[in-house]
């Protein structure tokens, strides 16, 4: 019997570093633009570097403590 597989978007990967949400946002499309070349310049994934931004926005705004 042939196994079966996990439901998904083809060619998506699971992210890195274990579960994580979604989170949809609107950004000016030239953001996005320079994001997603400045991820690929440092092989990464826009994700990562949104992430990172993110992170230390919140450290500096200590809004959102663990």
């Amino acid at each position: 019997m042939a196994e079966k597989k996990k439901a998904g978007r083809p060619g998506r990967k699971p992210p890195a570093g274990g579960p994580k949400k979604q989170l949809l946002t609107s950004l000016d499309p030239e953001i996005i633009k320079r994001i997603k070349s400045a991820a690929a310049l440092r092989d990464t994934t826009a994700s990562l570097v949104m992430e990172e931004a993110a992170s230390e926005w919140l450290e500096r705004h200590q809004d959102g403590k663990k």
